[in-house]
């Protein structure tokens, strides 16, 4: 049985850990301001990227046309249904291009690797649960809520949908969320992970890289 002493260690370790990132931000290459936020061991940005440059000054180019998303590849963004609109609220949709630079996140963060979200998810119970524990509480954003997220580490994912690797944009778009991983599973896909409006589940897929996908950052 543990002491009371190395209890009370722990604790204090854990909220001592909690305080350290609690109200502190980080600021992209243009200037946009993120909360970050504490998940067992892991710090990450707690809203989807929005920035449309590097972190070494290149711009990254934005893409409309569908035809020309399709068939892109090289770093490219867009907004959720191509709505400038919409970027304070969802942030930005990248393909993986532009993640594999491996110069999309600030300095001293980057895009975590296939492995990093297993861990955070294994963290959060395993994949049945920790889809409501990440995503935003309440309807305000997702539409048509079936299963309600508790946002227990202040994660607040959004359904900020994707963009096909058409170029195409989902109907049900803000219905769901899916985000980037660093990871290529072959030469033309790369892993991500999946929430959606009707489970508590966190899905894991391997799509095509000229998909358009959300993006958080974990601290280096």
């Amino acid at each position: 049985m543990l002491s009371k002493s190395i209890i009370t260690l722990v604790i204090t370790l854990f909220v001592t850990s909690l305080s350290e990132v609690e109200g502190q931000i980080v600021k992209d290459i243009d200037g946009n301001v993120y909360p970050i936020v504490s998940i067992g061991k892991q710090i990450w940005i707690a809203e989807n990227l929005k920035t449309t440059k590097l972190n070494d000054g290149t711009p990254i180019l934005m893409v409309s046309e569908n035809k020309a998303w399709k068939t892109i590849s090289t770093p490219a963004y867009c907004w959720l249904n191509n709505d400038t609109n919409n970027k304070d609220v969802y942030g930005t949709l990248y393909n993986w291009y532009t993640v594999n630079t491996k110069k999309l996140c600030p300095k001293g963060w980057h895009v975590p690797s296939d492995a990093e979200w297993s861990t955070m998810i294994s963290f959060l119970g395993d994949i049945r649960v920790a889809g409501d524990k990440l995503k935003e509480a309440g309807d305000a954003h997702w539409k048509n809520t079936l299963d309600i997220g508790t946002n227990d580490f202040g994660f607040t994912a959004l359904p900020a949908g994707m963009r096909q690797y058409t170029g195409i944009f989902p109907v049900f778009a803000k219905s769901y969320a899916v985000f980037w991983s660093a990871t290529q599973s072959s030469n033309e896909l790369a892993w991500n992970r999946g929430l959606y409006f009707s489970t508590s589940n966190v899905y894991k897929g391997s799509e095509g890289k000229n998909c358009g996908f959300s993006v958080r950052c974990l601290k280096d």
